[in-house]
């Protein structure tokens, strides 16, 4: 069996500084959406779209800190018969998440003071879904944790994950080494962090760290003692390329993912979408390569890439399905809507166009093809694509019957793909009602 204790160093660390820090009163002002746990991502990515979140659906919140997954998951979920677990090696980190959810009076949440891997040893039964986010890369065996995660999974569930990027952390794994130089023999941890904010602050230009800390690098001006010491003092701490990760989880594994970057989604692993238009020829052919070496281009391109975010799942058809007449495409984490986008589309006379997109930073040829706008027209988030088509052809832009299913889903894919790829169109099937 493997042992719960995977480092007593690790543990002391979340017991003094729970990470990351939060107020439990803070909840009466305002709910924290984690990017991975939005119900309608796992159901596009996870689920076909046919998840309906209210057969008795079961999470797992495993290394869940002070309860950001957890609370955002309990309160989608609170008038469900789902049942969320709360699993962390740290009692003060989670006395903070139970205090949490209190304040908001959540009652579908219980709580277990365990390492993940300790999971098979737990008797919990299998999840529907597994949170574990920013937990992996702090163990002695990162594959081990993997392990443990999937003894707990259903063969149908699903893992959201993060771990750390490899590139984009360059340059706190060089402030790391540092810090291990000038602190080494220091055993007090505050003696730690006040040499580590002394040494900020008089970092030269030319640091890498520095001159990365504006765009890349937030916790230890953001978050306090926690944020600094798990960002830059931390006892054990790796990163991944996208190679290493397919390598683990998928080859290894076998498992398949499904990458979304936070707030950009999978625009950020394409090369493309990540130099703007017009690419360069050279990186135009790069469409043609297999995806996993279009995403590993991509965050050498980039650069700032800091965590790896994605849904793990056994099945390759665990995506909802464009193509599927009968799933309801809906926009999300944006107030836009269908009748919006087709009017710009008008405005540019229904030609391709450049799009920037003032969220993403994301700046893109698309085309809409020659029925985009119409489409859009009906995007409503109620009606299913055979619905929208079915309206479409009644509007008569062609002689005759009009283009049918399949022409139209052709003719709307570039504009969908692109759509999707920073997240702002997602499917649901047929008679799945949105979350409350």
């Amino acid at each position: 069996m493997i042992s719960s204790e995977d480092s007593p160093q690790v543990r002391e660390q979340y017991e003094a500084l729970p990470y990351p820090p939060r107020a439990p009163l803070d909840e009466k002002s305002r709910l924290i959406r984690t990017w991975l746990d939005d119900l309608p991502m796992i159901n596009h990515y996870c689920f076909g779209g046919r998840q309906t979140f209210r057969d008795r659906f079961r999470v797992l919140v495993a290394g869940g800190g002070t309860g950001d997954a957890t609370i955002f998951l309990a309160e989608q979920l609170r008038h469900t018969n789902a049942e969320i677990v709360h699993l962390d090696l740290s009692a003060a980190s989670i006395n903070v998440a139970r205090q949490r959810a209190q304040v908001r009076a959540l009652d579908n949440i219980s709580w277990r003071n365990e390492s993940l891997l300790a999971l098979p040893a737990l008797d919990l039964a299998s999840f529907d879904y597994i949170n574990c986010s920013g937990v992996l890369h702090h163990l002695a065996d990162p594959d081990a944790g993997l392990r443990a995660l999937l003894t707990a999974l259903k063969d149908t569930g699903a893992l959201g994950i993060m771990v750390y990027a490899q590139y984009g952390r360059t340059g706190v794994y060089q402030m790391q080494s540092l810090m291990r130089l000038i602190n080494q023999g220091e055993p007090d941890a505050q003696r730690r962090i006040a040499n580590t904010r002394d040494v900020l602050v008089a970092l030269p230009h030319t640091n890498w760290f520095r001159r990365g800390e504006a765009d890349l690098y937030h916790d230890h001006k953001n978050l306090g003692d926690a944020g600094l010491y798990d960002l830059l003092l931390h006892s054990r701490d790796r990163a991944y390329t996208i190679d290493e990760l397919y390598a683990w989880f998928g080859d290894r594994h076998g498992l398949h993912l499904e990458l979304t970057d936070v707030g950009r989604g999978r625009a950020a692993y394409l090369p493309e979408l990540m130099v703007g238009p017009p690419p360069p020829g050279v990186l135009a052919a790069t469409r043609k390569l297999p995806l996993r070496q279009q995403y590993a281009i991509a965050e050498l391109l980039g650069g700032n890439l800091v965590t790896h975010s994605f849904f793990a799942t056994h099945s390759p058809d665990a995506k909802a399905r464009y193509g599927d007449p009968d799933c309801v495409p809906f926009f999300f984490h944006e107030p836009v809507s269908g009748p919006e986008l087709a009017a710009l589309i008008r405005h540019h006379g229904s030609a391709p166009f450049l799009l920037n997109h003032a969220h993403t930073g994301i700046s893109a040829q698309v085309d809409p093809g020659k029925f985009g706008d119409h489409i859009l027209d009906y995007v409503d988030g109620k009606k299913t694509f055979e619905e929208i088509f079915s309206l479409v052809r009644q509007k008569k832009i062609l002689p005759g019957d009009g283009p049918d299913d399949a022409e139209l889903f052709r003719d709307f894919r570039p504009f969908y793909d692109f759509l999707t790829a920073i997240d702002r169109l997602l499917l649901r099937h047929r008679g799945v009602e949105p979350p409350d």
